[in-house]
């Protein structure tokens, strides 16, 4: 029997708990204010979701199959903005689903302040904050 058969399955909504206790989330106020400290805001949502409700002004797009490629800073293929394990990041996705996995990728690369933002893109909107066309 191999390792993996001998782990049990839990469902993507169970994971999604259990991550999600690993770390604390942003709220969609609490991130724009961030950004503004200094944060980046990644949006990793997919180029159709950009281009049918907009972009988060400053953020840095990366695609979720880039994101771990592009954010280590010790990396062969970084992002100019990835400075540092230090770093704090705040990952957006459409509806703060996919972000959540994706940061705790991130915290697996050494980027502890790594968080998403609770609601993604939809909930940024939602709360009147700055978004422009693609």
């Amino acid at each position: 029997m191999s390792a993996a058969d001998r782990v049990d399955p839990v469902g993507i909504d169970e994971l999604l708990e259990r991550v999600r206790r690993t770390y604390d989330r942003i709220e969609p106020g609490a991130a724009y204010e961030a950004a503004r400290a200094g944060a980046l805001l990644v949006d990793i949502r997919y180029q159709a979701l950009r281009t049918r409700d907009g972009l988060i002004p400053g953020a840095l797009v990366v695609e979720r199959n880039e994101l771990e490629w592009r954010l280590d800073p010790v990396g062969s293929h970084r992002a100019a903005q990835a400075t540092s394990h230090g770093l704090r990041v705040v990952l957006v996705c459409n509806e703060g689903y996919a972000s959540s996995l994706a940061a705790v990728s991130l915290h697996q690369l050494g980027l502890h302040r790594a968080t998403d933002l609770v609601g993604g893109f939809q909930a940024w909107k939602a709360a009147g904050l700055p978004v422009v066309p693609a």
